[in-house]
């Protein structure tokens, strides 16, 4: 039987490195996810594995992290959020050690799973954790949540690079090495002292997702974002180094990976410096030029020219992390507060489906057509969604205009 108890726990002594630790493991957790995309094009050369199957292992991620997201929380309510971050850089290091000793696609899967389990769970519980230590700031918060992802994931898709191709052993040493900085921060998380100072009793369930009719149409507008940006990062980080290597010829490892962090990059400086934009502006401009950026991926990567191809990732990232930036800032303003578990859990049901579901599309086209063949056509397709988005944002605008006048 459920219970509504709340138990109060001792109140946690101020630990001055406590923010700062959070972030830092959401940036790690997030590094994770990104670290195999620079080795995906060795696994396919050594393993002889296709674009379809490459996209199915990063899939793999992206469904077991949707999975961690919609019950995290309420896990995370009941026995604090230490324990959960614990439990989830564990499981991270878990997967880093499968992928040492991987020697076949299933081992790849597991460990890209064991993978979207801890950094959703680290997502979720770390954004908790942080509203915790600095009540009042949710909204910077959720900002340096935001660049602290990109940043992650751009050292990690880079140093990872680095590794596979001038260090020995291209398919281990990379995950070693994160394995040691993974270890740090969970020795880090150990240290911390609980921040969740009052815990509830009760039953553990999954989060059932659910949009309040109120803003239905701000949710809309903020999801159809999200897929978007989601969508060309799932291809980004699955697909994208490849394709570069082959538009331009540089087959060096470091190049795939400076193409990734180049766009991460990009979208956290958008991020950083987009505070002073209205969340909803922000969004529409991202969306907007979102759209603008995928299409010109296009000649960029026609013209066989390395510096075309990181120029076109730079305005891609910088409007990506307005428009996932902004369209988060928005959904987070206008959602009921008694209403922000449902209604996030639809938001990121949403968001990682349209990482995964497009990435396996693109991979089972390109292994039938041919990627070169296949790219400009999703590049069409997500571009219009952006466009949708921005429309919608747009229409809405007008709408709460229109009484006042």
């Amino acid at each position: 039987m459920a219970a509504t108890v709340v138990v109060a726990a001792d109140k946690p002594t101020a630990q001055p490195w406590a923010y700062a630790l959070v972030l830092v493991a959401s940036g790690v957790a997030l590094g994770v996810s990104g670290a195999p995309a620079p080795l995906y094009g060795i696994y396919q050369q050594q393993w002889h594995i296709s674009a379809l199957t490459t996209t199915i292992v990063f899939a793999a991620y992206a469904f077991a992290a949707l999975g961690a997201v919609l019950v995290t929380g309420r896990i995370s309510d009941i026995v604090g959020r230490k324990p959960v971050l614990l439990v989830a850089f564990a499981t991270m290091v878990a997967g880093l050690i499968v992928f040492v000793l991987a020697d076949s696609v299933l081992m790849l899967l597991l460990a890209r799973a064991l993978h979207g389990v801890a950094v959703g769970s680290t997502v979720v519980a770390g954004a908790a954790a942080l509203l915790d230590l600095r009540p009042h700031r949710g909204a910077r918060s959720g900002q340096l949540s935001g660049v602290a992802f990109n940043v992650g994931l751009a050292v990690a898709v880079l140093g990872s690079s680095l590794l596979a191709q001038y260090a020995p052993h291209p398919l281990r040493t990379p995950y070693v090495v994160i394995t040691v900085v993974c270890l740090a921060i969970g020795a880090g998380v150990l240290a911390l002292r609980e921040p969740h100072a009052t815990r509830a009793a009760g039953r553990i369930r999954i989060a059932k997702p659910a949009v309040p009719h109120e803003i239905r149409g701000d949710f809309w507008f903020s999801a159809i974002g999200v897929m978007a940006a989601w969508s060309v990062l799932g291809v980004l980080l699955s697909l994208y180094p490849s394709l570069a290597a082959q538009q331009t010829g540089i087959h060096n490892l470091v190049f795939g990976g400076a193409v990734v962090a180049s766009t991460a990059l990009s979208g956290a400086v958008a991020q950083l410096f987009a505070t002073g934009v209205p969340a909803r502006r922000a969004a529409i401009i991202g969306d907007t030029g979102m759209a603008l950026a995928l299409l010109l991926t296009v000649p960029a990567l026609a013209t066989h020219n390395w510096i075309a191809v990181l120029a076109a990732g730079v305005a891609l990232g910088a409007t990506f992390g307005l428009g996932f930036g902004g369209s988060l800032r928005h959904l987070s303003e206008v959602v009921p507060h008694h209403k922000r578990g449902e209604t996030m859990s639809a938001y990121y049901l949403l968001a990682y489906s349209a990482m995964a579901l497009p990435a396996i599309l693109a991979g089972w086209a390109a292994t039938t057509w041919g990627l070169n063949t296949v790219f400009p056509w999703f590049v069409g397709l997500v571009a219009l969604a952006c466009l949708s988005a921005a429309g919608l944002g747009l229409l809405r605008n007008r709408e709460l205009v229109r009484p006042a006048a």
